[in-house]
């Protein structure tokens, strides 16, 4: 497998992804070479399972082609073409499973060796079951079409196992504003998407996780996702300290916040020699662990829940809400209730 492509640049996404979105755009008129080579991106490096190539010869080919095609909904359209057979070994890992939750949290476990860019989470929310998307990588012009990429690509897979059973009582929320034309989103999700909502989110009612895979197959399960570890380990030995410790500390979605003990003990190394790893990257443990509580609040106070401010804080790992305040104030100059107005709509 290349590990590294020429001039030790580090591969983030497989190249089949790029060929099968420039098969797309010659079917709009947009020429497949023209496309690649705007992108940077050598006609070779196409066609092989085994290929990669880097994140910004990827977005740079998603921008071309968003351009060139001159449609709006081109996002939609590239992520129904992402049917499961394209994602390998994750695609089977998941479709092995016995439940549709147990279908989910291995796709959770092993979603960035396929999208590196972006992170997927899993949680739920009174009667509901939802699967959050966040982008990871700053591409204000092609956040919308990230994101429809991979909500779509989830729901053609969902409609292959499920047909339109998890669109009773679901539906989308994405963060961004209603397009003058919807209609490209009815045949994945029906009527039940919900512009400006502040969050990328797929829900259902929580009942349905525990829906029969008809695809199961232990062994299958064993197989793939032992190749998932692999893929896995590939990606860690190129990954920096700093990376992994902040997904480590945004694995963790029930409040708690690891210490540099915990984390240290999963990356099988001393807190001392953690310490050291990170200064040597510029970065410090406390500094992560804000960054990320920061993160989580924003979240929370955008979803569209009953949680209170007092309950946000518990949830956020504060024994006392006025401490949550005193640091919301620091991070964003307002207190939480404030931000909040100021950022809540009634989208959904």
């Amino acid at each position: 497998m290349n590990a590294l492509l020429s001039g030790g640049t580090l591969p983030v996404i497989r190249a089949h992804y790029a060929e099968i979105l420039c098969q797309l755009a010659e079917e709009r008129g947009v020429a497949q070479q023209e496309l690649v080579s705007a992108a940077g991106i050598r006609q070779p490096q196409l066609g092989h399972p085994d290929n990669f190539i880097t994140l910004d010869q990827f977005t740079e080919l998603c921008r071309q082609a968003f351009v060139r095609c001159k449609d709006d909904s081109l996002g939609l359209e590239f992520g129904r073409r992402l049917k499961f057979t394209a994602h390998g070994a994750l695609s089977q890992a998941a479709i092995s499973c016995d439940t549709l939750e147990q279908a989910l949290r291995v796709l959770i476990k092993y979603f960035r060796i396929r999208f590196a860019y972006m992170a997927l989470s899993f949680f739920i929310e009174g009667d509901e079951a939802v699967i959050q998307l966040d982008i990871k990588h700053d591409t204000r012009d092609l956040h919308r079409f990230n994101i429809e990429v991979v909500l779509a690509s989830l729901m053609e897979v969902n409609n292959l196992l499920f047909g339109q059973r998890l669109l009773e009582g679901g539906r989308c929320l994405v963060d961004y504003e209603q397009p003058a034309n919807v209609e490209p989103y009815q045949p994945l999700f029906g009527n039940a998407v919900s512009f400006c909502t502040g969050v990328n989110q797929l829900r259902f009612q929580k009942q349905f996780l525990s829906l029969p895979l008809s695809l199961s197959n232990p062994v299958a399960r064993r197989v793939a996702e032992a190749q998932c570890e692999e893929e896995m380990r590939q990606m860690e030995a190129s990954t920096s300290v700093t990376e992994r410790v902040v997904r480590m500390l945004e694995s963790v979605r029930d409040g708690r916040l690891l210490s540099l003990e915990d984390v240290a003990g999963q990356l099988h190394v001393s807190a001392r020699t953690l310490r050291r790893q990170l200064a040597a990257e510029g970065a410090r443990f406390q500094l992560l662990q804000e960054t990320v509580r920061h993160q989580r609040a924003l979240d929370c106070l955008r979803r569209h829940s009953p949680l209170s401010i007092d309950d946000i804080a518990e949830h956020l790992g504060y024994s006392d809400p006025s401490n949550f305040g005193r640091a919301f104030r620091k991070w964003e100059g307002i207190s939480p209730s404030a931000w909040r107005r100021l950022h809540q709509t009634d989208g959904d």
